[in-house]
């Protein structure tokens, strides 16, 4: 079974945090820009549980090989987080 990766459009995002919430891992915080960001991708169990769980359909679990949309967040933000 392949890795899943987790991508986040920023301009969807509100930043209330629901996704890094329900995360089991802590693979997802909100950046100090207010937006959800990727921040641990490799604690990733792929769950899923970020993608029901957002309520404004900014992020979504994509099967290892596909494209990532170039207008998602980074996969792998270091920026820092509150």
């Amino acid at each position: 079974m392949g890795r899943n990766r987790v991508v986040i459009y920023p301009d969807w995002c509100k930043g209330c945090g629901i996704c890094a919430a329900f995360c089991p891992k802590k693979v997802l915080a909100v950046g100090l820009d207010g937006k959800a960001r990727v921040v641990n991708e490799e604690a990733c169990v792929n769950c899923g549980f970020c993608e029901p769980h957002c309520p404004d359909f900014a992020i979504v679990v994509i099967p290892e090989g596909e494209p990532v949309p170039p207008e998602s967040a980074p996969l792998d933000s270091k920026e820092e987080t509150p």
